[in-house]
């Protein structure tokens, strides 16, 4: 049996010699044609090069679906170049089809010793250089294995491609597709429909998305998912590497945790550090107590559970009462609790400005309790509901409900409300203590030092005196939103001036100011600053050295010098 293979190896090794030369032959042939426009470099890849049987038990010639072939069976080898074919039985074409196999069983591929293919059926094209594969079909090489029912080859470009769904599994990760393509040489896998990466730590799916088994990175190219342990994210381009666990997305990405959604237009995550990075059209939302905050960069710290907004004036909205209230401040900062002896915060610094409908204010800095609903505004705050302005050196409000229902003015605490008359009532104390319902202010007490200014009118057109009243505690009514009583709860020192004897100094407590010109409006908060121009100063023109002074020349040189 040796020897009818040796046999069997010699005249298969003299066929391809004999098809080889004449192959070569042709080609001369068509020279002529082509001396217009020379071959370009690419062709010598293009070059046939006969596939070359190395082994079979036997040969059995004959016709197949009116095709001339020779059958080739068992232990079947063909080569050529780099690659190796392996198989059951194999047909070759004959005639100017040499270079086209078929075969059948236990099917395997092997190029350079790197990339090995095997199924149980394959057609190979030796000018072309290019396979397909079909049934029950594993692709392996260093990096990973793909598993599909049918694969496309090209052992020029050293590229598979499938478009029946296919399994990638690498040590990290598995991925799965429904149409895809491996470049062995870059190592880049090229993902389209119904993509799906498993990963230890996240479950990615999106529909274009690009894979490099040396990098380990995946690549998006559209509308993708990242659903984790830690938090999901999302995003429509963008890179994600599997080994460093680092994200860098753009164009209307988030990040999605238990507490916040982080989203901009380009968005960094570090899932191992838990610290994301966005900026340009950030917005941050914090899911317990939904406020939003608006901005153009932001920053998360997911262990830390804060997060902070600044760049262009960030916003913050939240809905109060029916109403939303809008915040913005040149930085905002949020501060999840971490236990149960920690609260819930929001600070905004500085430069804070307010507005609600009923509500508008401003400030330095603000700090916002969400877990016990009290907010704090500190250094020259100034609030104003309906006509009344109130200002004290620190104000603290107490929500209900998200709905206003204390409001506490400590130190040099001072309130005033414009009459019809354009006359300012005032009252002024230590402290001071505002009571609210369903929103409007109905009653303030006033706790020590207390002073007042009281204009007295009839039917809001005739101004028939004014009430001046010192008295250490006072409480104050309001109705429709004016002040409607005031009420002296020890011996007031009180008097009444009519309208003839009033001077401009009696008409106003010391400290008063009429602020109306800073009430934020709902254009203001959300206003974006303006850049100033940076001013350049003029270019210093170098000064000339002053030439030494001629004395003056007499007659006969100047005579000379005409001459010259």
């Amino acid at each position: 049996m040796n020897y009818t293979k040796l046999l069997f190896s010699l005249v298969f090794s003299l066929m391809t010699v004999i098809v080889f030369g004449q192959q070569q032959a042709k080609p001369q042939q068509q020279r002529p044609n082509q001396q217009q426009t020379p071959p370009p470099v690419r062709l010598v890849q293009t070059e046939k090069v006969p596939v070359q049987l190395q082994q079979a038990d036997s040969l059995v010639g004959g016709t197949f679906n009116g095709r001339k072939i020779d059958k080739l069976i068992g232990n079947v080898i063909f080569k050529q170049k780099d690659g190796t074919l392996y198989a059951d039985s194999v047909y070759q074409y004959k005639g100017a089809e040499s270079n086209q196999l078929e075969a059948f069983g236990n099917v395997r591929i092997n190029q350079a010793d790197t990339v090995t293919i095997t199924g149980n059926h394959a057609t190979y094209n030796g000018d072309s250089r290019t396979a397909e594969i079909d049934g029950n079909v594993v692709m392996r090489d260093p990096r990973m294995t793909l598993t599909t029912p049918t694969l496309y080859y090209n052992l020029n470009t050293k590229t598979a491609t499938y478009t029946e769904g296919g399994v990638i599994v690498d040590p990290e990760n598995r991925l799965q597709s429904r149409r895809g393509s491996y470049n062995t040489v870059t190592k880049m896998l090229d993902f389209q429909q119904d993509v799906n990466v498993t990963t230890a730590d996240y479950n990615i799916k999106a529909q274009n998305m690009k894979y490099n088994t040396l990098t380990k990175v995946v690549y998006f190219q559209g509308p993708t998912f990242i659903k984790g342990q830690q938090g999901d994210l999302y995003a429509e381009e963008g890179t994600y590497n599997t080994l460093t666990k680092i994200s860098n997305f753009g164009r209307n990405a988030y990040i999605l945790t238990k507490e916040y959604r982080l989203g901009g237009d380009k968005l960094y995550y570090d899932q191992a550090l838990g610290y994301g990075f966005a900026e340009k059209n950030v917005s941050l939302r914090s899911l317990k107590d939904d406020v939003t905050i608006r901005g153009q960069v932001g920053r998360y710290w997911r262990d830390r559970g804060e997060a902070k907004v600044y760049g262009n004036r960030p916003v913050m909205e939240t809905i109060m009462e029916g109403d939303t209230l809008f915040m913005s401040a040149d930085t905002l900062y949020s501060r999840e609790a971490k236990g149960a002896r920690t609260a819930s915060m929001i600070f905004a610094y500085p430069n804070v400005k307010i507005f609600k409908s009923d509500l508008q204010g401003k400030a330095d800095s603000l700090s916002y309790n969400r877990t016990d609903s009290l907010m704090h505004l500190n250094r020259k705050p100034v609030l104003w509901t309906e006509q009344s302005q109130l200002v004290s050196d620190t104000v603290h409000i107490q929500l209900r409900n998200k709905t206003i229902d204390r409001m506490y003015m400590y130190s040099n605490a001072f309130i005033s409300s414009e009459d019809s008359l354009k006359n300012y009532n005032q009252v002024k104390g230590r402290n001071m203590t505002a009571f609210f319902q369903e929103g409007d202010i109905k009653r303030v007490n006033v706790d020590g030092n207390g002073e007042s200014l009281y204009f007295a009118l009839e039917g809001d057109t005739i101004m028939t005196g004014l009430n001046k009243a010192i008295c250490s505690n006072m409480v104050l009514k309001f109705g429709e939103n004016k002040l409607k009583t005031i009420s002296f709860l020890v011996q007031p020192d009180a008097s009444f001036i009519p309208p003839h004897e009033l001077k401009e100094d009696v008409k106003v407590l010391e400290g008063f100011t009429w602020m109306a010109e800073q009430r934020p409006t709902k254009k203001d908060v959300l206003a974006k600053p303006v850049p100033v121009p940076v001013k350049t100063k003029p270019k210093e023109v170098p000064k000339q050295k002053k030439a030494p002074a001629k004395k003056p020349a007499t007659a006969t040189k100047a005579v000379a010098g005409n001459k010259n």
